[in-house]
């Protein structure tokens, strides 16, 4: 079926294409052989014209070589006159002559005319008709030769009788004849160069719409587990259509193969992590007594096994659709109304020395409940790892363009070759804290963090020695720029230097 698309559009294309050219072509034909044909009819009448000028100024020259002693012409008769100037006249091609006296032929041109029009009574009848005014007169007779465009002009000879009439006659037919070959040649020569534009442009439209036949290609080959193909694109800098398809199907593609590749993802965690607190659950109630104790510590522990299922699922869904368009509501807001107010959330979170360690200045075009989320995320991730009365400093600065946030503790820390892994769903640091890993969530918290992050074009990462404590930063492009960074006020804890050194001095939060 996309075969048959494929091979239609090229062939309607080609053929609109070829119908345009040939309708245009056929119309110059018609418009050339119009113009021929309004030439030749112009021609002959010049042509008629002429011959009229020429027997006048013959006549003239007659009455000049009159014999001055008598004062009579040489020419005695209308025949002798007309005879010495058919003598002398020489027709054109498909042109004859005729000199009638007294209503008979008389004489004609030496030429053999393509008919005889001396014969031909009805035509002899409408020249010396038209003369019967005394004026020439341009006429048209039909023949069996075809139409002839003639002028007849009325000749006499003073002091005699006789009444002439000189007939010029073309044979319009022929004429119009050698214009229909003309006309013919060009048809032919047109429509055969069209039929080799044809084929060359069959092949070229071939060439332009290779692209869209990789596009049905790879659309066939392309499959639910197989997403990776893509269409070449043969110039990198080309801004034509077939080069804009290519890449819009190619970016189509990488959308479709991000989409699919969450949507694994979030079936084999879901699928991998919930296995576990379902089968907690199932044994429990497999193994339900009737002892009340019993019952009662089974219920505890199956309600809290859903809770962990649910908070899972919740995080399982905000990383799934950290990846739709509508994830984030961005708005305007101000940096340092902002970290003061997560420092006050995130003092409830545990009895831990809080530190408010910098404010920035600035506006930051963000989604304000899902940046609040993340740096809880961090502040949560700290306390998780640390102990009660163990310093945790929170603070913003604005840096030229970029605005960061940055959570600090004075836990293990993290290692080197952990710093990039922690961010994967469900994994964990070596150093993690039996308690935290056991009350924790089930590792999907700084996934979180780094999907928030990403979605608002920044980034996060982890900094610290191992031992001394852990600093993750989430850094942001600013909207506007505010002033340097400050201390907002002297009841905060010393800066994030001391707080990164482990140390625990200041009043707690």
């Amino acid at each position: 079926m996309v075969r048959a698309v494929t091979g239609s559009a090229r062939l309607r294309i080609l053929g609109w294409q070829l119908l345009l050219v040939a309708l245009a072509l056929a119309g110059s034909v018609l418009a050339a052989r119009q113009v021929l044909l309004a030439r030749v009819d112009e021609r002959v009448d010049q042509g008629l014209a002429r011959q009229v000028s020429e027997l006048r100024r013959f006549v003239r020259f007659v009455d000049k070589s009159a014999d001055p002693a008598t004062g009579r012409s040489q020419f005695t008769d209308v025949r002798a006159l007309l005879e010495a100037y058919l003598e002398r006249a020489i027709p054109d091609r498909n042109q004859t002559m005729l000199a009638l006296v007294d209503g008979s032929p008389a004489y004609r041109s030496a030429e053999t005319p393509p008919y005889q029009l001396a014969t031909d009574s009805r035509a002899i009848t409408a020249f010396v008709s038209a003369t019967a005014a005394g004026q020439p007169h341009y006429g048209l007779v039909a023949t069996p030769a075809g139409d002839v465009r003639y002028v007849a002009v009325p000749v006499s000879v003073q002091g005699r009788a006789e009444k002439g009439v000189f007939v010029s006659a073309v044979f319009v037919d022929r004429e119009r004849a050698e214009v229909a070959e003309v006309v013919r040649v060009l048809g032919v020569v047109g429509f055969g160069a069209l039929a080799v534009a044809g084929a060359a442009g069959w092949m070229v439209a071939g060439r332009v719409l290779a692209p869209v036949r990789m596009v049905r290609q790879t659309a066939q080959t392309i499959t639910e587990t197989d997403l990776s193909r893509r269409i070449p694109v043969g110039d990198p800098g080309g801004r034509d259509e077939i080069v804009e398809l290519a890449r819009t199907f190619n970016g189509m593609l990488d959308r479709l193969e991000q989409a699919f590749a969450a949507q694994r993802a979030f079936v084999d965690d879901a699928g991998h992590e919930l296995r576990t607190p379902i089968t907690i659950i199932r044994g429990h109630l497999e193994l339900l007594g009737d002892d009340p104790d019993e019952r009662a510590e089974s219920v505890a522990l199956v309600l809290d096994e859903l809770d962990r299922m649910g908070r899972m699922v919740d995080d399982l869904l905000v990383l799934a659709k950290a990846e739709q368009p509508d994830f984030l509501r961005r708005e305007p807001m101000d940096v340092a109304g902002f970290t003061t107010d997560l420092f006050v959330k995130a003092r409830a979170l545990a009895p831990r020395a809080w530190r408010l360690e910098g404010v920035g200045e600035g506006r930051l075009l963000a989604d304000r409940q899902r940046l609040t989320q993340a740096l809880l995320q961090l502040a949560q991730n700290a306390a998780q790892h640390t102990r009660p009365g163990d310093a945790i400093g929170i603070g913003s600065a604005v840096d030229a363009e970029v605005v960061r946030f940055w959570v600090t503790d004075s836990g293990p820390g993290v290692a080197p070759a952990d710093r990039a892994r922690i961010f994967e769903r469900f994994a964990r640091g070596a150093h993690t804290r039996p308690a935290a890993a056991a009350g924790g969530g089930a590792g999907l918290g700084l996934a979180i963090v780094r999907a928030i992050a990403t979605a608002h074009g920044g980034s996060v990462e982890a900094g610290g020695e191992p031992g001394r404590g852990a600093t993750f930063t989430l850094e942001l492009g600013l909207l506007g720029r505010g002033p340097a960074e400050h201390e907002p006020h002297r009841s905060v804890l010393r800066g994030a230097g001391e707080a990164r050194d482990g140390r625990q001095d200041g009043s707690e939060a």
